[in-house]
């Protein structure tokens, strides 16, 4: 071989080690990257879990909080139906002692007796009656106007002037509204 030869022979071996050694380099540099990046990854993920877990956690202390409110709602209003299919009972019952008040009978004792009872009864179950009379003011919110007639005198404009359908609540809400009559 020729020295030319032999010097392009070495500068191979020198170029080959080189790249092998910037290679080399270059691995090691990857792996110690590749130690790092599943590091941060496993990191990244477990600040994601955490996130998450803490997400769900809000969530269901929020159900369960709304879960909560529902349960005492329903056990406020359960009674609701019986109440209100009761209410034309009682609505009977003050018709009757009305008439009965008028013929001055001795029977009208009996009668109250039981209209009591039973008003006494659905008090206890929570039915309150909403205090309406001639005179107040109309408020849309707990009134329900039928009709509107002209007002016998100015300061019972925008006022009730007769009640005809009585109303009542249970607990705080309003399980039928007094039908009144209201001046114009």
């Amino acid at each position: 071989m020729s020295k030319k030869d032999k010097s392009q022979e070495a500068s191979q071996v020198e170029e080959t080690l080189t790249e092998e050694n910037s290679t080399s380099n270059g691995s090691r540099s990857k792996s110690k990257k590749e130690k790092v990046d599943p590091l941060e990854a496993l990191q990244t993920e477990l600040n994601s879990e955490k996130d998450r877990y803490l997400r769900l956690f809000a969530e269901f202390e929020n159900y369960k909080r709304r879960t909560g409110k529902e349960r005492v709602e329903l056990f406020k209003t359960a009674s609701q139906d019986v109440m209100v299919s009761l209410l034309p009972v009682l609505d009977d019952f003050d018709r009757a002692l009305k008439e009965l008040q008028k013929m001055d009978d001795e029977h009208i004792k009996g009668i109250e007796l039981i209209s009591n009872k039973m008003k006494e009864v659905l008090k206890q179950k929570g039915l309150t009656h909403i205090e309406t009379k001639a005179g107040d003011t109309f408020n849309a919110d707990i009134h329900e106007a039928i009709t509107q007639i002209p007002a016998p005198s100015d300061d019972l404009k925008g006022k009730i002037i007769d009640v005809i359908e009585l109303g009542y609540s249970l607990g705080e809400k309003i399980i039928r509204y007094p039908k009144v009559v209201i001046g114009q």
